[in-house]
């Protein structure tokens, strides 16, 4: 099922509009992971004099065949000659218009798998100046598409008049998409994501737990192999970043835990994990007040909710699953789900306070702390965690919150609770106004002068 609209990419498709209305002839990259909606996206600015060609894995040749086939149905009998190269059927195209057109290459990086040499052939035409129809080159293949653009040492760098990298939708979206409260929208994007595609094949089911079942616990549901086809897209070898993806769902977040279960080193895992932090598969965590690169204290997380709803709840049993016992396993993520959406919340909370003025107070960017506190003068000290530290621009302010996703919670005992750990945290500055907040699933208990956010709430500013 379609999605009723096209959502959000407005800042996006003002972009593609800008662009070719210019007086020249455009060169645009679009790209970002499988199922994101950059089709979809480009659809929505082309006309019916434009053309649309979508690669795939066949040779250079039947490619070149299939696209002239692609541009007789605007230009009649193109596909009556055989064009030996890319350039051939570049140039043929350019002589026969009689206006500007849109030229989309989808799919790109197959192109270049078939014909490594076709990049340097746009190269040359972009630089003639001549051409009369605007391109653009997509792609889901990340890694790829970077390398094409931004690589010096690529034939098409520094040649793009834009560059659209699609990020996942915005957590407030989905509400829109499947009818749902805020409520509701926060446990569906904690298994769906950003990503337009899932929500289009979660529309076709009556509820949550049987999209579930059918499109990931069934063996042969569209999404139970997708966490493959998303490493295949960007990396050759997918066996240790498959491992490392499945360590971490399953709760080693230490660079040193997760080479400990991998069985490697640190050092010969840290290659790995640059690379899925720099497809956005993974984050890195460290502490309020530490710095990024100096931190030992680092841990690491899944980035992508899908991904984690699977390394967590289906990748560990997929032995079971092959029996077609889904109701085990759906029974295991009844008991577990609530805290699963849980860790998503609070990390939407502190996307929801970074840069944020609350109270008439700007604050900077929010992170999680973790560390000891001595009450009591206790030489062991204890170990606390804050699901939400940030301080403001100024530094005169730090918000300290809590997270809950549970249905009942009493204000006043979580503040007193979390005022006590407060005494003794050591990145408190001297007159700095310290403010206590709560983020809840629900109305609170005893909420009387307690500063407190629900789903509506925080979806609203997302």
């Amino acid at each position: 099922m379609k999605l009723k609209t096209f959502l959000d990419r407005v800042d996006s498709q003002e972009r593609l509009r800008s662009a070719l209305k210019r007086e020249n002839a455009q060169f645009i990259v679009i790209y970002g992971r499988r199922r994101i909606g950059k089709s979809t996206l480009i659809k929505e600015i082309l006309t019916k004099k434009d053309i649309y060609f979508l690669s795939d894995q066949t040779n250079d040749a039947n490619q070149r065949f299939l696209l002239a086939k692609t541009i007789a149905l605007n230009i009649p009998y193109f596909d009556s000659v055989i064009y030996p190269d890319w350039e051939s059927l570049f140039r043929e195209l350019n002589a026969k218009l009689t206006e500007r057109i849109l030229l989309c290459l989808d799919e790109f990086p197959y192109l270049v798998k078939s014909c490594s040499s076709i990049a340097s052939v746009i190269q040359k035409l972009l630089n003639e100046h001549t051409l009369k129809f605007d391109l653009i080159i997509c792609g889901s293949s990340q890694q790829l598409m970077q390398g094409y653009i931004l690589d010096k040492r690529e034939p098409l760098f520094g040649l793009a008049d834009e560059i659209i990298k699609l990020d996942p939708i915005p957590v407030k979206y989905i509400s829109e998409a499947l009818q749902i409260n805020a409520k509701e929208a926060v446990e569906e994007y904690a298994v769906w994501g950003g990503i337009p595609r899932y929500w289009e094949l979660r529309t076709d089911y009556p509820d949550r737990k049987t999209a579930i079942e059918k499109l990931i616990l069934d063996t042969k549901g569209i999404l139970a192999e997708e966490p493959q086809r998303l490493l295949r897209d960007d990396l050759r070898e997918t066996v240790q970043t498959s491992t490392i993806l499945s360590i971490i769902g399953n709760g080693a977040n230490k660079i040193s835990e997760i080479a400990a279960r991998a069985g490697k080193s640190a050092t010969q895992i840290t290659e790995p994990l640059s690379k899925l932090r720099d497809l956005g598969y993974i984050r890195r965590e460290i502490p309020f007040g530490e710095n990024e690169k100096n931190s030992k204290k680092g841990i690491y997380k899944i980035n992508d909710n899908l991904l984690s709803f699977y390394f967590r709840f289906i990748s560990p049993y997929r032995s079971i699953l092959e029996l077609g016992r889904f109701d085990t396993v759906m029974q295991m993520i009844d008991s577990q789900f609530t805290q699963f959406v849980g860790q998503y919340w609070e990390h939407l909370c502190r996307n929801f306070i970074s840069g944020n003025i609350i109270d008439g107070v700007a604050y900077n960017l929010a992170s999680s702390w973790w560390g000891k506190i001595f009450p009591d003068g206790r030489q062991e000290g204890k170990m606390i965690e804050l699901d939400v530290v940030a301080e403001s621009f100024d530094k005169k302010h730090i918000l300290i919150g809590e997270c809950k996703w549970t249905a009942t919670e009493d204000a006043e005992r979580i503040i007193h609770a979390l005022s006590e750990k407060v005494k003794y945290l050591p990145f408190i500055k001297k007159d700095q106004t310290i403010h206590l907040v709560l983020f809840l699933k629900n109305r609170p208990l005893h909420q009387t002068e307690i500063t407190y956010f629900l789903p509506e709430q925080i979806l609203k500013n997302m």
